[in-house]
């Protein structure tokens, strides 16, 4: 897919439609962003083959100058597919609005009206402008749960949700007139129509791998053709290799480097949710793996009986190990998250920096956040964010992706906050 275009779906009073969406980009020094339309409309389709014969056969449109536009009309109907991250339930956002102002509906009001506000500065729609800067609620979405948290933050919600069950019909009305469908080549319809028929065949006989009857052949049948052929296979009987203490009991040492020097600390997942060593949001970390140790084995100590790890059915194993001296905090490296450097580089418009150790810092900033109820770190790295968009260019490399041109000096920012967030989490024993 041609990262810098995006399928997208917009549920408008008129049905679900898809469209292309191309984020913000730089281009002669100057930002831009855009939908595929024209002057009068932002062009929408009732189904993914019409994008798809469409973007194939246009000659001309809104979309057509992008640097990353050539790809576009290579692109299958799978991959012209609008995936859940990009599909905007604008019809229903009053609904959601009428919920509680939890992190899920949160992220779901922010992302929504996002894309509307995106449309509505795109395509000069005046009055869906007014209506989202008349109130200050639509602007606090980006700041997460914390917004709406306390006497003042239920005033703010109430103020938001009154507003959007008074004003979204005209918002509504004003998106619906704005999309059309334009045009489309019915040869290149019908062949768009047969190639997403038969995308939907292949998934269908795809289904579920545990449903396939040819999973049902003789494991020894299976094992005798692969070491005719030179290949080694792990027989179930066989025992596994072995993973070491911190791997059976699921708890994992871990290492975080900061301005403030390296530290470690424990981390979990339960119920695949991530769970320190530390309570209250407050992470207790240490100078080194033996000061770590030294900690867990006092019995008496506030990290020992003030801890969320305490949840782990395994945990006490680890108290026990530590108790008589048998427990070794070894860091492997898939745990150690560097946090240094980072927003450096990006206020000097780096972009040739580590993937790996960019993509596992932002692994700890999501699980921090997650940990202790701040929805701010998903927001800021989800990719619908300028940050989060900058983040998965150097994590997960396109070349068919134009390079962001910088500066990023926001993105820079955003992201030294998150960082400066999570240092002050840290409890240094």
């Amino acid at each position: 897919m041609a990262s810098d275009i995006v399928p997208i779906q917009l549920a408008l009073t008129r049905g679900d439609v898809v469209t292309l969406w191309a984020p913000r980009w730089r281009e002669d020094g100057e930002e831009w962003e855009a939908f595929l339309g024209d002057e009068e409309a932002v062009f929408g389709f009732d189904e993914v083959a019409g994008l798809a014969a469409y973007v194939r056969t246009a000659p001309e449109h809104d979309l057509t100058d992008h640097p990353a536009w050539s790809v576009v009309p290579t692109l299958s109907v799978g991959e012209l597919t609008p995936d859940e991250n990009h599909r905007f339930d604008i019809v229903g956002l009053p609904e959601v609005a009428a919920g509680e102002p939890d992190g899920w509906t949160i992220g779901e009001l922010d992302e929504t009206v996002a894309i509307v506000r995106s449309l509505a500065e795109v395509c000069d729609l005046d009055d869906v402008t007014r209506i989202l800067d008349g109130e200050p609620g639509f602007d606090l979405l980006r700041r997460g749960a914390v917004a709406f948290a306390g006497r003042e933050g239920a005033k703010q919600w109430t103020a938001l949700s009154d507003t959007i069950g008074e004003s979204w019909d005209a918002v509504l009305d004003a998106l619906d007139e704005l999309v059309a469908t334009p045009e489309i080549d019915g040869p290149a319809l019908e062949r768009s129509r047969a190639e997403a028929v038969a995308l939907a065949e292949a998934e269908e006989a795809a289904g579920d791998p545990d449903d396939d009857p040819d999973d049902d052949v003789d494991d020894a049948e299976l094992e005798a053709e692969a070491h005719s052929q030179g290949a080694t296979v792990d027989s179930p009987d066989e025992p596994e290799a072995p993973v070491g203490f911190w791997g059976e009991v699921g708890i994992d040492p871990i290492r975080i480097e900061t301005s403030d020097g390296e530290v470690v600390t424990l981390r979990c997942y339960l119920d695949d949710k991530p769970v320190f060593l530390g309570s209250g949001g407050r992470i207790d970390v240490f100078g080194s793996e033996r000061a770590l140790v030294r900690a867990l084995a006092d019995p008496d100590g506030a990290v020992v009986a003030h801890t969320d790890l305490a949840a782990a059915s395994t945990w006490q194993e680890v108290l026990d190990a530590a108790h008589v001296g048998e427990l070794e905090a070894t860091v492997e490296d898939m745990n150690t998250y560097v946090l240094t450097g980072v927003g450096e580089d990006l206020a000097e418009g780096v972009l040739d920096m580590d993937p790996v150790q960019l993509d596992l810092a932002s692994e700890l900033l999501l699980d921090v956040g997650e940990w202790a109820g701040d929805d701010e770190p998903a927001n800021a790295l989800a990719e619908s964010s300028r940050l989060g968009w900058l983040v998965s260019f150097v994590v997960r490399p396109d070349p068919t992706r134009m390079a962001p041109s910088p500066p990023f000096g926001p993105e820079a920012a955003q992201w030294g906050e998150l960082v400066a967030t999570l240092r002050g989490r840290l409890r240094l024993h």
